[in-house]
This record gives structure tokens, C-alpha cells and sequence, in this order.
């Protein structure tokens, strides 16, 4: 039996090309003491992964040249040198990009196959949820009432982030989306109440027409353009809670946007990035609170799926051109 891996070839300069990446074959690895052999069956690919593949310094390692890439996988335990698992298990881990991987146990979650379905723990149950949750609650203080304006609204985080406000007492969720079908999903099947093409005219013209008495809240996922507009849509003592800047990742140039920064005195608003990592303490409440509302369909995702380990590149650049509805999966086959 050969396993499959995707490495790293070279760093892109800009938007990254398939020739980016190496396909491999190669043996399935042994596990040694204390670890496990996964089988993985889903590969999760998110826009973070951009920044790994650049050698810049930034909060997590850069992926090496000719090495392995790695991120969010769930697979079947096939052989265990860990005392807390057997064959059979599913597990949550984090050694991506390849269809076998050796974990240590300590690193491998146990999945409860039973309380969803087990791509949930990649998207809206896992860090794609959390995110979410933590950015709306924990960075931006959502309150009751409070205008909502999301970007990137139909991704996995963002589509999240909307019903979540909406959920908690928001009185006006906003989101943007990059096509009319995007657009509609939002606001027939996710409950926004406006959302816009963001191709369609400038987006400060768009979200002012939307949300006629101001923004309170800001989830950023672009930066650039939206960034801008949510600025100057702001109300005073809005909170932007800045969890991605996608529209950035793969400039050759510093963007010129936001050029209306200077609004931060008048509107005494603030801005905050945060990384998921800094919020694991909210892990539990989060699950408490928001499977049952996934369970029971007051909180909807979708999944657009790629199948094979060789068409994960493709799947990831499909990504960046924003051409996933929800979470972006790869499938791998037997």
C-alpha cells in the first residue's frame, strides 16, 4: 500500500500556481512508541496556509522547500502505539496534505461520529467555528442590537460569523460575497438581512445603501477596500475584530487601503486581529452552545468538496479565488 503527500515545491510570488506544489508517492510510515497511523479520510484547506507558504516571520512556521505541507485533518486510526487509541477511532489532527500520517496520540482528538458529521469537526464545530465565535464575542463585544457588517460572508468563518450575530440579537447582519448566488444564499438560506455582490460597485457605496444607519461591528476577513468601507461606515465606538485579510495575501505591494484610518480619533472606534490559538478557553462553551444549534438547524454551513489527495492544490488555489461556498474540503479516496 503507497501513501501520497504534498510538499511544498517553491514559495509563490503572488497568487500561487499548482507548480508550487509536488505530488508524491511514497511508503506508509511506522508508528513509533506513544504515537498512531491515520488513515486520513478529509483534509481541511483555509486561507492561513498562504502565509506558511512564504518565508516571512509571522505567528506560525513557514512550510520548508521539498518538505510536507501540513493543516486540519480527521481520519480512521489503522494501527495504535498510544494507550488512548485503537484501530477503528476517528480522530481530529493536525498532519494535513498527505493520505497517511503518523500523530502523536497526545495530538490525535478523539471524534464522536455519533454527535455530527465528522466534516463538521474541520468547519463550523472546529476552528472554523471557534473563530467565529471567539472573534464576534471575545474581540469585538457583540451586543444586543448592534449592526453587523460581515466580509467574505459566504466562507467558512464568515457565513458562521452572520448567523451567530444574528442568533445573539443583532439587529441588522450585513454581508458581502463575490457572486449573486452567494449573495442569495446569505440572505434566503442564512438569514442575513442584506447582502452584496462586492463585484458589482464599491463596496463603500454598497454597504451604505445597506446599512443606512451605520455599522457597530465589523468582521473583517478581506482588509483592502472593506477594510476602508467599514471604516467609513462606522458608528462612533465601533469595534472591528480583524480576523484575515485575504484580499492582501498574495499582493506583490503593500495595499494603499484603508486610506481613511485616520477616522479612528473622531469615531474613537477600535480595531483588533486575533488568532484563534489566543481563544481555546472558549472551546467548551462554544461546542455547548452552538451544536445544538448546528443539531438542530437554527444554524446552518455548507462544504464545497474536491476529491483525491492530487487535486488539494487545485482545491486550495480554488480557495483564494473565492470559489468555495462554506468550508473547502478534500475528499480522499480509497
Amino acid at each position: 500500500m503507497a501513501a501520497t503527500e504534498v510538499r511544498l515545491a517553491s514559495r509563490p510570488h503572488g497568487m500561487p500556481t499548482e507548480a508550487n506544489f509536488d505530488v508524491v508517492d511514497t511508503e506508509v510510515p511506522s508508528p513509533g512508541p506513544g504515537e498512531v497511523l491515520v488513515r486520513n479520510t478529509w483534509l481541511s484547506v483555509d486561507p492561513y496556509m498562504r502565509g506558511r507558504m512564504s518565508s516571512a516571520k509571522s505567528y506560525a512556521e513557514p512550510y520548508e522547500v521539498g518538505k510536507v505541507m501540513h493543516g486540519g485533518a480527521i481520519g480512521e486510526v489503522v494501527e495504535s502505539r498510544f494507550d488512548g487509541l485503537a484501530p477503528g477511532d476517528v480522530v481530529l489532527h493536525g498532519l494535513g496534505w498527505r493520505t497517511h500520517a503518523v500523530v502523536a496520540g497526545k495530538h490525535a482528538g478523539k471524534v464522536d461520529v455519533e454527535a455530527a458529521p465528522v466534516t463538521a469537526y474541520l468547519g463550523v464545530l472546529g476552528l472554523t467555528g471557534l473563530t467565529a465565535y471567539a472573534g464576534l464575542f471575545d474581540v469585538a463585544g457583540l451586543k444586543e442590537g448592534d449592526t453587523v457588517f460581515v466580509s467574505a460572508a459566504a466562507g467558512a468563518v464568515g457565513s458562521v460569523a452572520g448567523q451567530l450575530a444574528k442568533l445573539h440579537g443583532a439587529a441588522r447582519v450585513i454581508g458581502s460575497a463575490g457572486s449573486a448566488e452567494k449573495v442569495r444564499w446569505l440572505t434566503e438560506e442564512l438569514g442575513f438581512d442584506a447582502a452584496f455582490n462586492y463585484r458589482d460597485a464599491p463596496v463603500a457605496e454598497q454597504l451604505a445603501a445597506a446599512a443606512p444607519d451605520g455599522v457597530d461591528v465589523y468582521f473583517d476577513n478581506v482588509g483592502g477596500e472593506h477594510l476602508e468601507a467599514a471604516i467609513g461606515s462606522l458608528n462612533p465606538h465601533g469595534r472591528i475584530a480583524v480576523c484575515g485579510m485575504i484580499s492582501a495575501y498574495n499582493a506583490t505591494e503593500p495595499p494603499a487601503a484603508p486610506r481613511n484610518l485616520a477616522q479612528i480619533i473622531a469615531k474613537r472606534f477600535t480595531m483588533r486581529g486575533f488568532l484563534v490559538g489566543d481563544h481555546y478557553h472558549l472551546r467548551s462553551r462554544f461546542l455547548a452552545e452552538v451544536a445544538p444549534m448546528v443539531a438542530d438547524g437554527r444554524l446552518r454551513y455548507s462544504e464545497t468538496v474536491v476529491d483525491g489527495i492530487r487535486n488539494a492544490p487545485r482545491a486550495f488555489l480554488d480557495l483564494l479565488e473565492g470559489a468555495n461556498t462554506g468550508k473547502m474540503l478534500v475528499r480522499l479516496q480509497e
